[in-house]
């Protein structure tokens, strides 16, 4: 095992040259699709205009949704500084879908722990299930569908809404390609067409070159504080689809009879645009510092999932550390070596949503943000870091490498 981290760093920028050639190429192809939709939608300087009070006639918000859909293959989009989180937009699009005596179902496992409370998993009187929503979860089988399991229960029950998180969460799981959510959607409309299909689709625009919506999704949901607000847009989320969902999705924001008409961009409009417009290179440089990670960390013993040449579907990289203090520490070294707040240091602590401790560390422009390179995990066993994002390479390289030398020095 080779323990100095200078060597391991050439290696692994030697050995992942192929690995960041096919990344460059992705973001070729994002920047292009980007740039199309900009064009095609004739963005100009008076779509970054500001609008207050009912935000009437906002031509930017109006011009921002249609890039969106676009971009992300869907017929609208509800494209909102309104929405606090990415688990805000998907709480409004499940309470927007979903009707009492409903059922909604889970095929990846159980969702991200902020919507336990939303769904009823942890108990809530504002929950889906206080308005008698019903919720059922087939779990993952080795990392993929249990297409047999939902076969029998659609066959067994009327199902108005699926739900599927491609991203792992807090989980140990692996995250869901493009390619399975398109083979689990093939047999499921082979048993019912009606079906509403929602992917949260977190931590993983602009890593595969399709979007849901392309394989049979019906709608999309997502935050401006990970990939797609490319590091500028200061908060919000999307959702994107179906005409007829997204309409109900807006008029669950803000009220039946006004929907997409209202809300005032509050000067947000030029950050949306500039933050996706750079969104597939702080992707891409994302990907390129998870990939980096992986290598090295693999290479001093450590678990880590994906595998520095896995076919990677988000940017999230977890570290098993399988040790509490170890955790602690390579969390707090992250944020050490963070441009904000460097001189913070990180403790576990109770979280809103969350129902273990969490340690934290997010030394970003915008607080929360995932895009920025981030690292956070439960303070449960086995003890795993969650690291994602790198606004560059460079920039991530930096934070990483001296992240990993400190906590070697500290273990010894």
């Amino acid at each position: 095992m080779i323990k100095d981290i200078d060597v391991l760093v050439s290696m692994a920028e030697e050995k992942c040259q192929p690995i960041f050639q096919e990344i460059d190429a992705n973001e070729y192809y994002f920047s292009k699709l980007v740039l199309d939709a900009f064009h095609k939608t004739n963005i100009n300087e008076a779509h970054f205009n500001a609008t207050t009070g009912y935000g009437y006639n906002d031509i930017g918000r109006d011009a921002i949704e249609q890039v969106f859909a676009e971009v992300l293959k869907g017929e609208k989009a509800l494209v909102r500084n309104q929405f606090i989180s990415g688990s805000h937009a998907l709480s409004t699009t499940l309470f927007a879908l979903l009707r009492p005596n409903d059922t909604m179902l889970s095929i990846t496992g159980t969702p991200y722990d902020t919507l336990h409370e939303v769904i009823g998993i942890k108990d809530n009187p504002s929950s889906l299930k206080s308005f008698n929503i019903s919720y059922d979860q087939i779990d993952l089988i080795d990392n993929n569908f249990d297409i047999p399991s939902i076969i029998a229960k659609l066959k067994a029950k009327k199902i108005k809404l699926i739900e599927i998180q491609r991203s792992i969460g807090y989980s140990t799981r692996k995250s869901i390609s493009i390619k399975d959510i398109e083979e689990v959607i093939k047999e499921i409309r082979k048993i019912d067409k009606e079906v509403i299909i929602m992917v949260d689709n977190c931590y993983c625009e602009f890593v595969e070159t399709k979007s849901p919506l392309e394989v049979g999704a019906d709608i999309i949901v997502g935050s401006l504080i990970k990939n797609l607000g490319g590091s500028i847009a200061s908060n919000g989320a999307y959702i994107v689809g179906k005409s007829s969902l997204i309409n109900l999705c807006a008029e669950r924001l803000n009220l039946p009879g006004e929907g997409l008409d209202v809300g005032p961009s509050l000067g947000a409009n030029k950050s949306i645009l500039q933050g996706l417009y750079f969104a597939p290179s702080v992707v891409a440089s994302s990907l390129k510092t998870a990939v980096l990670a992986s290598f090295i960390l693999e290479n001093l013993g450590f678990n880590v999932s994906p595998k520095y040449n896995d076919k990677r579907v988000d940017i999230v990289e977890t570290i098993t550390f399988n040790n509490k203090d170890l955790l602690i520490k390579f969390v707090q070294n992250i944020q050490k070596y963070s441009p904000i707040d460097s001189n913070s240091l990180p403790i576990p602590s109770p979280m809103p949503g969350y129902p273990d401790d969490v340690i934290m560390a997010s030394g970003a422009f915008t607080q929360g943000s995932s895009i920025e390179l981030s690292c956070d995990g439960p303070i449960r066993p086995p003890y795993i870091a969650y690291m994602q994002g790198g606004v560059t390479y460079n920039y991530g390289k930096l934070a990483v490498v001296n992240a990993i030398k400190d906590l070697i020095k500290s273990n010894k």
